[in-house]
Protein backbone atom coordinates (compact mmCIF):
# COMPACT_ATOMS: atom_id res chain seq x y z
CA UNK A 1 0.00 0.00 0.00
CA UNK A 2 1.56 3.31 -1.05
CA UNK A 3 1.93 5.51 2.03
CA UNK A 4 -1.41 8.19 2.03
CA UNK A 5 -2.19 11.05 4.20
CA UNK A 6 -4.51 10.57 8.04
CA UNK A 7 -8.29 9.35 7.40
CA UNK A 8 -9.89 12.77 6.49
CA UNK A 9 -7.65 14.49 4.63
CA UNK A 10 -9.43 16.44 1.50
CA UNK A 11 -8.25 14.37 -1.83
CA UNK A 12 -9.30 15.15 -5.88
CA UNK A 13 -9.95 12.45 -8.01
CA UNK A 14 -8.82 12.82 -11.74
CA UNK A 15 -10.47 11.63 -13.97
CA UNK A 16 -10.87 13.51 -17.19
CA UNK A 17 -8.27 16.55 -18.49
CA UNK A 18 -8.54 19.53 -16.72
CA UNK A 19 -11.04 18.31 -14.50
CA UNK A 20 -10.86 17.42 -10.81
CA UNK A 21 -13.49 16.18 -8.06
CA UNK A 22 -12.63 16.78 -4.47
CA UNK A 23 -13.40 13.77 -1.82
CA UNK A 24 -11.82 12.98 1.13
CA UNK A 25 -9.74 9.74 2.07
CA UNK A 26 -12.75 7.82 4.00
CA UNK A 27 -10.59 4.78 5.06
CA UNK A 28 -7.58 1.88 3.53
CA UNK A 29 -8.37 -1.54 4.12
CA UNK A 30 -4.96 -3.58 3.35
CA UNK A 31 -4.06 -3.43 -1.08
CA UNK A 32 -7.28 -0.71 -1.24
CA UNK A 33 -8.30 2.63 -0.37
CA UNK A 34 -12.04 4.13 0.03
CA UNK A 35 -12.61 7.96 -0.89
CA UNK A 36 -15.98 10.20 -0.76
CA UNK A 37 -17.30 9.56 -4.30
CA UNK A 38 -17.56 12.76 -5.85
CA UNK A 39 -21.36 14.03 -5.93
CA UNK A 40 -20.88 16.58 -9.09
CA UNK A 41 -20.19 13.87 -11.51
CA UNK A 42 -23.05 12.37 -13.17
CA UNK A 43 -23.79 8.79 -14.82
CA UNK A 44 -21.95 10.32 -18.52
CA UNK A 45 -18.57 11.13 -16.26
CA UNK A 46 -18.54 8.74 -13.51
CA UNK A 47 -15.38 6.40 -14.37
CA UNK A 48 -16.54 2.33 -14.16
CA UNK A 49 -14.76 0.00 -11.87
CA UNK A 50 -11.53 -1.47 -13.84
CA UNK A 51 -10.43 2.34 -15.14
CA UNK A 52 -7.54 3.95 -14.10
CA UNK A 53 -7.65 7.17 -12.03
CA UNK A 54 -5.39 9.46 -10.30
CA UNK A 55 -5.78 11.05 -7.10
CA UNK A 56 -3.62 13.84 -5.39
CA UNK A 57 -3.61 15.39 -1.76
CA UNK A 58 -1.43 18.91 -1.14
CA UNK A 59 1.32 18.74 1.68
CA UNK A 60 2.74 22.27 2.54
CA UNK A 61 5.18 22.97 -0.66
CA UNK A 62 4.43 19.93 -2.24
CA UNK A 63 1.15 17.84 -4.22
CA UNK A 64 1.50 14.47 -4.18
CA UNK A 65 -0.06 12.19 -6.79
CA UNK A 66 -0.59 8.12 -6.83
CA UNK A 67 -2.27 6.28 -10.11
CA UNK A 68 -5.34 4.07 -8.84
CA UNK A 69 -7.78 1.25 -10.72
CA UNK A 70 -11.02 2.07 -9.73
CA UNK A 71 -12.09 -1.11 -8.04
CA UNK A 72 -16.02 -1.00 -6.93
CA UNK A 73 -18.44 1.83 -6.55
CA UNK A 74 -20.27 1.72 -3.12
CA UNK A 75 -23.78 2.75 -3.06
CA UNK A 76 -24.32 3.18 1.06
CA UNK A 77 -22.11 4.80 1.98
CA UNK A 78 -21.73 6.55 -1.01
CA UNK A 79 -18.01 5.74 -1.82
CA UNK A 80 -15.36 4.86 -4.35
CA UNK A 81 -12.88 1.79 -3.86
CA UNK A 82 -9.64 2.12 -5.24
CA UNK A 83 -6.40 -0.14 -5.59
CA UNK A 84 -3.07 2.00 -6.33
CA UNK A 85 -0.92 0.75 -8.69
CA UNK A 86 2.21 2.78 -8.13
CA UNK A 87 4.28 4.27 -6.34
CA UNK A 88 2.95 8.16 -5.16
CA UNK A 89 5.21 10.68 -6.65
CA UNK A 90 5.19 14.18 -6.28
CA UNK A 91 3.78 16.21 -9.04
CA UNK A 92 5.55 18.23 -11.51
CA UNK A 93 2.06 18.93 -13.57
CA UNK A 94 -0.16 21.80 -13.44
CA UNK A 95 -2.73 20.20 -11.02
CA UNK A 96 -5.95 22.45 -10.80
CA UNK A 97 -6.97 22.25 -7.47
CA UNK A 98 -10.45 23.28 -6.32
CA UNK A 99 -11.32 25.10 -3.07
CA UNK A 100 -12.60 28.02 -1.62
CA UNK A 101 -16.24 28.18 -2.21
CA UNK A 102 -18.91 31.31 -0.50
CA UNK A 103 -18.42 34.49 -2.85
CA UNK A 104 -21.66 35.57 -4.94
CA UNK A 105 -21.32 34.10 -8.79
CA UNK A 106 -23.02 35.48 -11.76
CA UNK A 107 -23.40 33.27 -14.99
CA UNK A 108 -24.80 34.49 -18.87
CA UNK A 109 -24.82 33.46 -21.95
CA UNK A 110 -25.70 37.14 -22.78
CA UNK A 111 -25.17 40.11 -21.15
CA UNK A 112 -28.72 40.90 -20.78
CA UNK A 113 -29.64 37.47 -18.81
CA UNK A 114 -28.05 36.97 -15.74
CA UNK A 115 -27.81 33.48 -13.23
CA UNK A 116 -27.19 34.52 -10.06
CA UNK A 117 -25.41 31.41 -8.02
CA UNK A 118 -23.10 30.67 -4.84
CA UNK A 119 -19.81 29.50 -6.17
CA UNK A 120 -19.15 26.18 -4.21
CA UNK A 121 -15.35 26.01 -5.71
CA UNK A 122 -13.03 27.14 -8.23
CA UNK A 123 -9.47 26.03 -9.63
CA UNK A 124 -7.12 28.02 -12.61
CA UNK A 125 -9.29 25.06 -14.84
CA UNK A 126 -12.93 25.53 -13.70
CA UNK A 127 -15.57 26.61 -11.13
CA UNK A 128 -18.79 24.56 -9.43
CA UNK A 129 -21.54 26.62 -8.48
CA UNK A 130 -24.81 26.18 -7.08
CA UNK A 131 -28.12 28.20 -9.30
CA UNK A 132 -31.58 28.02 -7.73
CA UNK A 133 -32.83 27.92 -11.57
CA UNK A 134 -30.19 26.41 -14.46
CA UNK A 135 -32.57 28.16 -16.84
CA UNK A 136 -31.78 27.19 -20.35
CA UNK A 137 -28.13 26.11 -19.39
CA UNK A 138 -26.94 22.90 -21.40
CA UNK A 139 -23.68 21.37 -21.54
CA UNK A 140 -21.53 22.68 -24.16
CA UNK A 141 -22.94 25.89 -23.88
CA UNK A 142 -20.59 28.80 -23.81
CA UNK A 143 -20.52 30.72 -20.81
CA UNK A 144 -19.13 33.91 -18.87
CA UNK A 145 -18.98 33.67 -15.20
CA UNK A 146 -17.77 36.62 -12.24
CA UNK A 147 -17.38 36.01 -9.38
CA UNK A 148 -15.24 38.16 -6.44
CA UNK A 149 -12.62 36.09 -4.20
CA UNK A 150 -11.10 37.72 -1.51
CA UNK A 151 -7.61 38.17 -3.86
CA UNK A 152 -9.39 40.21 -6.45
CA UNK A 153 -12.68 39.97 -9.09
CA UNK A 154 -12.30 37.22 -11.44
CA UNK A 155 -14.15 37.20 -14.94
CA UNK A 156 -13.90 33.93 -16.92
CA UNK A 157 -15.46 32.55 -20.34
CA UNK A 158 -15.93 28.81 -20.92
CA UNK A 159 -18.08 25.99 -21.37
CA UNK A 160 -20.55 24.56 -19.39
CA UNK A 161 -19.57 21.22 -18.45
CA UNK A 162 -22.24 19.57 -15.60
CA UNK A 163 -25.75 20.51 -15.02
CA UNK A 164 -26.94 18.63 -12.35
CA UNK A 165 -30.11 18.86 -9.41
CA UNK A 166 -28.34 19.32 -5.91
CA UNK A 167 -27.79 16.53 -3.75
CA UNK A 168 -28.31 17.92 0.08
CA UNK A 169 -30.52 21.14 -1.16
CA UNK A 170 -32.94 22.49 -3.83
CA UNK A 171 -31.27 24.12 -6.96
CA UNK A 172 -28.66 22.33 -9.15
CA UNK A 173 -24.89 21.75 -9.53
CA UNK A 174 -23.44 23.65 -12.24
CA UNK A 175 -19.60 23.24 -13.42
CA UNK A 176 -17.87 25.54 -15.66
CA UNK A 177 -14.35 24.58 -17.36
CA UNK A 178 -12.40 27.10 -18.62
CA UNK A 179 -8.79 28.49 -19.61
CA UNK A 180 -6.95 30.96 -18.03
CA UNK A 181 -4.79 34.03 -19.25
CA UNK A 182 -1.78 34.15 -16.13
CA UNK A 183 -3.18 37.53 -14.70
CA UNK A 184 -6.30 35.65 -13.58
CA UNK A 185 -5.22 32.36 -13.07
CA UNK A 186 -2.87 34.01 -9.99
CA UNK A 187 -5.68 35.49 -8.26
CA UNK A 188 -7.20 32.17 -8.60
CA UNK A 189 -4.19 30.39 -7.29
CA UNK A 190 -3.99 33.49 -4.24
CA UNK A 191 -7.42 32.51 -2.98
CA UNK A 192 -7.22 28.42 -3.36
CA UNK A 193 -3.99 28.16 -1.38
CA UNK A 194 -5.43 30.68 1.38
CA UNK A 195 -8.21 27.91 1.11
CA UNK A 196 -5.59 25.29 1.43
CA UNK A 197 -3.52 26.45 4.47
CA UNK A 198 -7.50 27.38 6.26
CA UNK A 199 -8.20 24.00 5.76
CA UNK A 200 -4.93 22.18 7.10
CA UNK A 201 -5.04 24.52 10.10
CA UNK A 202 -8.66 23.45 10.89
CA UNK A 203 -7.81 19.47 10.54
CA UNK A 204 -4.46 20.30 12.88
CA UNK A 205 -6.75 21.48 15.09
CA UNK A 206 -9.52 18.69 14.83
Amino acid sequence: MAELPRIGTAMYVVHAEGVNYRSRLESIDGGTLSVTAPLETSEQDTPKPGQIVEVFWAQPRARIILPCRLVEIEESPYRWVLEPIAAPVISNRREFVRGGGGASVELSSDEDQRVNGRLLDISEGGLRCWVANPASMKVGDKMQAWVTLGAGDVAVEGAVHTVRAAEAEPGHHVILTFRTPEQVARVIRQHVYAWEIAERRRETEL
